[in-house]
Formats: C-alpha cells, structure tokens, sequence
C-alpha cells in the first residue's frame, strides 16, 4: 500500500487505527512532545503524526530539575491545552509519578482524568510490575502506550539518566515489553536502549517501538520539542537540532529591545493617531 492508501483521510484526525496501517505498512511514525496550544497548533500543521503530552513538561517548561514534581493537575492542564490546539495529531498525554503505582483503579480515575482533558491515549512507565495498572486502563477502553528503559520517573533508582537494556539487562528489557504487549498496550516507547536491543525486540512484538536514542530500527522516532528546535545550546546525545529556534527568539527579542529603545517602535503604521 502506498501512503495515500493508508492514513487518515484529508482533514480527519489520526487515529490508533492509523499507527497500526503504518506499522503494518513499513512507513516511520512521527512524533514531538508539546505543552501548550500555540505549539501543538505548529506541530500538528507539520503533519506530525502523534504529540506526545510528557511530564517533560516539568523541565522543559517549568523549570523543574527532574519530571518528578510533576502532578496531575500540571498534566490535564498541559494536555487540555494541546488538544485545543491540534485538530490532527493522536495526543497521548504521561501519566506522571504517583497517579498509577497503588492500584489499577488509582491508574484508571488518572487515565480517565487525562482523557477528559483531551487525550486519544496515556503513557506510564515500567514494565511487568505494572501489568495490572495497563491491564485495567486498557479494560476500560482507555489506549495505552508503554515507556521501557530509562524512565525519567524512576532516575533515582536507575542511577541517572544512564543507557538501559544493555547486555544481560536486555532480556528483562524484551521481557517487559513483551508484558506491556500481552496487557493491551498499542505501542511501545523505547528511550536510551541500546540499537541491538531494539532490533532484537522488534523481533519479538507485533506492536510499534517508538524510539528516542533507541536506535534506527524503531517504528518510529519521537523528541522532546525544544531539543529538536534548538531552544537551548544543550541537547542530548540522541537528539538533533532541526532549526535554531531559540537563537532566533534570542535574536528578535534582542530586535525588539533596541528598537523600543531608540524609539523606532512603534513607528507611525502600528499605532492610530485618534
């Protein structure tokens, strides 16, 4: 089938039957993380196939040092926001630390909070020891996405933000995964795993890994906006810098200033005189 044939149709939204049709079909899936309306507006205009609501949402917009003091109130808002501005692309929205762990009814009311904001599906961390949680979601008809090997929610335990699944861990790795996959899951996020792992477990499922430093051998591919924009000088090491976004906000707020400044703003076409 050629990408004509599979897809939404002009103007109708993308939906989990479409990840299926492009998993099937061998076509890469597309995803970026966004916060805000006015961004989730630019992404989806882009033709991005998913955006992705993360508890990165912490760190990359409200300063936070880690994703942990993220909360649900942050994530239904960060998600209700998005949806109001993307009218094509599949919101999955993370459910962050500490509205899954106690019990899968717990995990439920939390996707259900999400769902009501405006998301198609909801994403947590870990593998077989949540197998219950992503059970009972998928059971009440909620999409789910896994996330294995580096968690951003579990960096403490892990040591940092350190690569997983590498040489013996692998097979717990695949075991996980293999668990995300039996509870219902429609996919399945792999962040800093080795290629190999991924090749091999692609092998294994017979749903789509989307990777971030995961290797090429994903079904997909997804990243945090800002490190794809370049809104800073850092970036991780998996990430690439498709444009120079922050250094030209930099470069017209620079323009900006000095043009109030010396009084060349507002010129006589921005302002009426009575």
């Amino acid at each position: 089938m050629t990408e004509s044939e599979i897809g939404p149709k002009a103007g109708k939204p993308f939906r989990i039957q479409h990840v299926a049709q492009y998993f099937e079909a061998g076509r890469p899936l597309t995803m970026l993380t966004a916060y805000d309306a006015m961004t989730a507006r630019i992404i989806d205009e882009a033709g991005i196939d998913m955006i992705l609501v993360g508890d990165s949402y912490g760190t990359t917009m409200l300063g936070m040092e880690s994703t942990i003091g993220v909360d649900l109130d942050d994530m239904v808002r960060a998600t209700a926001a998005v949806a109001r501005g993307a009218k094509r692309a599949l919101i999955v929205a993370d459910l962050p630390l500490g509205t899954y762990e106690s019990s899968p009814a717990q995990a439920v009311d939390s996707a259900v909070a999400l769902v009501r904001a405006g998301a198609a599906a909801v994403k947590l961390e870990g593998g077989r020891r949540i197998f219950p949680q992503v059970k009972a979601i998928v059971d009440a008809g909620i999409n789910v996405m896994g996330h294995l090997g580096f968690t951003p929610q579990s960096e403490n335990q892990l040591g940092g933000k350190r690569l997983q699944g590498r040489g013996d861990a692998a097979a717990a790795l695949l075991a996980d995964a293999e668990a995300l996959q039996e509870a219902g899951v429609f996919s399945v996020v792999f962040e800093m795993v080795p290629a190999s792992t991924t090749a091999a477990a692609t092998k294994r499922l017979e749903i789509p890994i989307i990777g971030i430093g995961a290797g090429p051998d994903a079904a997909g591919q997804v990243l945090v906006w800002a490190d794809m924009a370049g809104m800073q000088d850092w970036k991780p090491s998996f990430a690439h810098q498709f444009g120079a976004v922050g250094a030209e906000l930099a470069r017209a707020a620079a323009a900006y200033r000095d043009a109030v400044v010396s009084r060349s703003f507002p010129a006589p076409e921005n302002y009426h005189q009575d």
